[in-house]
């Protein structure tokens, strides 16, 4: 009995470890104003080598961002009061020495452009500045909110034993007053 229960003992003992690994590595900066949440975002130390070797070689290369704005429970999980995506898109060709770049908010293209500049493009990929994504209309005034955003890549740069997919994140709380 006790060799079974082990392992599992194990696994509790290092899970904390693991998560805390990934710890808070997107920033993020949630503002209610003008019946809007803006939310602005950022992911620290911006590209790996992994993923500008990926970018160099012409594959098109995807950070997703999962967005979601929650509400704090006492008792039971949290609650989601509201929960977009938002992509950012870089295919670079090597003849023309470009970066073809596009935005898109839940699967619309928000903006798009071209640069010849390799800075220019990992900023577009990790930056975001006052997006507006969720309405504050269904917010209770002076109760307390977060917000919580989770990179991936498309191609994977690594792979993970973990089976919750892994990925970046990171939280902000702010406190909605109208």
């Amino acid at each position: 009995m006790i060799r079974r229960a082990l392992p599992l003992v194990a696994l509790i003992a290092v899970a904390p470890l693991l998560l805390g690994a990934a710890g808070d590595t997107v920033r993020v900066t949630p503002l209610a104003r003008d019946g809007q949440v803006y939310v602005s975002f950022s992911l620290d130390g911006g590209l790996t080598p992994d993923m500008r070797e990926t970018i160099r070689s012409g594959l098109q290369t995807t950070y997703a961002y999962d967005i979601e704005l929650r509400r704090g429970v006492t008792i039971w999980f949290d609650r989601t009061i509201a929960a977009t995506a938002v992509t950012a898109t870089v295919q670079f060709d090597n003849l023309t020495r470009r970066h073809q770049l596009s935005r898109a908010i839940d699967g619309r293209v928000d903006a798009a452009q071209v640069t010849e500049s390799e800075e220019e493009a990992a900023r577009w990929m990790t930056s975001f500045d006052r997006l507006p994504l969720f309405s504050t209309s269904d917010l209770e005034p002076n109760a307390e909110y977060y917000v919580r955003v989770r990179a991936r890549t498309r191609p994977r740069s690594t792979w993970s034993l973990w089976p919750w997919g892994g990925g970046q994140w990171g939280h902000a709380t702010f406190t909605f007053i109208p």
